[in-house]
């Protein structure tokens, strides 16, 4: 692989890391804060329902797992751990983004907005880098 195909690569992953890094640690080490101010100026979580420590919690656990995954794809650049971190981007994250786009409800049409585009923006780089991690395209590139 090209070193141009790498660094794209590379701040493909990195640009994916940013949701599980930001959500993962914010909801594990202060879940009532996650619940209450989630993403900052307005809250895009407490209108969605009830809060429940223990889910938070998951949930930021969760997106910490993720993290290191794609963490260590980002570094490695690993073909099989590249699409190991890519297609579990794409499982968590599609259902989620498939939820919020039936729950648009309880937020503004701003908010909405915001939360769908940063949503949709990892599962769709995930999908635009997958293919790229073929071996037929990598064989020299990716190990």
């Amino acid at each position: 692989m090209a070193s141009s195909d790498k660094r794209l690569m590379r701040a493909g992953l990195a640009i994916i890391a940013i949701a599980p890094a930001w959500v993962g640690i914010w909801a594990t080490a202060a879940p009532r804060s996650f619940y209450d101010d989630f993403p900052g100026p307005s809250s895009w979580v407490s209108p969605l329902g009830p809060y429940d420590e223990h889910l938070v919690r998951d949930v930021g656990a969760f997106q910490l797992g993720l993290l290191v995954v794609l963490l260590y794809a980002l570094v490695t650049l690993d073909r099989r751990v590249v699409q190991a971190a890519l297609v579990a981007s794409i499982v968590a994250g599609l259902p989620h983004l498939i939820y919020h786009l039936t729950a648009t409800g309880p937020l503004s049409t701003v908010d909405n907005v915001l939360s769908l585009t940063g949503l949709a923006a990892p599962v769709v780089i995930a999908l635009i880098l997958l293919p790229r991690t073929r071996s037929d395209r990598t064989s020299r590139g990716l190990q």
